[in-house]
């Protein structure tokens, strides 16, 4: 029998109880590792000093922590920045020091403890409130599309598709904050629109699949919920694999060649459009199903005007 034009619809609902189990133990591990290693966040919500330089050699990390620790900068975080020879100095809140006068007394610690010939890149300041003012801000924006989704998703199609997929889009969310934890990775504003970019993401895809499971409820009458999950889910298989291999077509390409002021974003992109791809299959539509969602929830009901029967028998 052949069901919407495919023989043979792919099941995935069969491994919809041990993906939902796997979810689960990795949000848990994920809230862990947010508890122990939190976030390293970058100098757009701490606040401090960055400051870039460059070296006609490469650089030697471990040494240049040395020399700056020895010189009262204990608080320099210290990483590589495209190439062995730039270099990124991060530095906490110094009310007491200009911005410019901390970057010309770094430089001058470098060049004496390097001695090499050290090139000042750019430097940037951010103070301490307006890191945490865009904290608030980034946290309240994510908490406000959360629950807008909801709000659309329950008056588009039905509240149990609503709950699908808001839990899917804080799955996507919280694993990809647990992804920067536990790689200890810089999340800073571009990662924070990164995530809002994975939001929206995740939510196409998912609207895609519950208009067709929908669709499909109206047209398919003689089979079980689980079964017309998976005939849309197989249906919409075919958009969903374009769009995700053009998208990561991009974003690789952002990712080795775009340098390292995108690369948190591009990083969280490529790891979004993977998770997002498998929790609209395996959080929203399997939570939709496990909620017990049915025809009678999709399909309105016919209301029979008054006396309709009496005017059809009519000649």
């Amino acid at each position: 029998m052949q069901i919407m034009n495919f023989e043979k619809p792919i099941d995935f609902m069969r491994f919809r109880k041990p993906a939902l189990m796997l979810s689960v133990f990795v949000m848990l591990m994920c809230v862990v590792s947010l508890a122990t290693n939190k976030l390293n966040f970058g100098l757009d919500f701490t606040g401090g000093t960055l400051i870039e330089v460059g070296f006609e050699q490469p650089a030697d990390l471990t040494k240049l922590r040395s020399v700056l620790d020895s010189n009262g900068y204990d608080d320099a975080v210290v990483q590589l920045y495209g190439s062995s020879r730039d270099v990124v100095i991060r530095l906490g809140v110094r009310e007491d020091v200009k911005a410019e006068t901390l970057g010309d007394q770094v430089l001058s610690v470098l060049r004496e403890g390097t001695g090499q010939n050290i090139d000042m890149r750019r430097i940037e300041f951010v103070g301490a409130s307006v890191g945490d003012n865009l904290a608030e801000q980034g946290g309240l924006a994510m908490l406000t599309v959360l629950i807008c989704i909801l709000v659309y998703v329950s008056f588009r199609f039905e509240w149990r598709f609503a709950v699908g997929a808001v839990v899917a889009l804080f799955h996507d969310v919280l694993l990809t904050l647990g992804l920067f934890s536990v790689l200890g990775l810089e999340f800073d504003l571009t990662v924070l629109a990164a995530l809002l970019a994975v939001i929206g993401y995740s939510l196409n895809d998912t609207i895609v699949v519950s208009d067709r499971i929908r669709e499909n409820f109206r047209k398919v009458r003689d089979e079980e919920t689980g079964q017309i999950i998976n005939i849309s889910l197989t249906q919409t298989l075919g958009r969903t694999f374009i769009t995700s291999l053009t998208t990561i077509i991009v974003l690789l390409a952002l990712f080795f060649k775009g340098g390292a002021l995108i690369h948190g974003f591009a990083t969280a992109l490529l790891f979004g459009v993977f998770i997002g791809t498998y929790s609209s299959i395996y959080i929203a539509s399997s939570l939709a199903l496990t909620l017990g969602v049915s025809k009678e929830d999709l399909i309105p009901e016919v209301i029979e005007k008054e006396g309709a029967d009496q005017e059809e028998m009519m000649p």
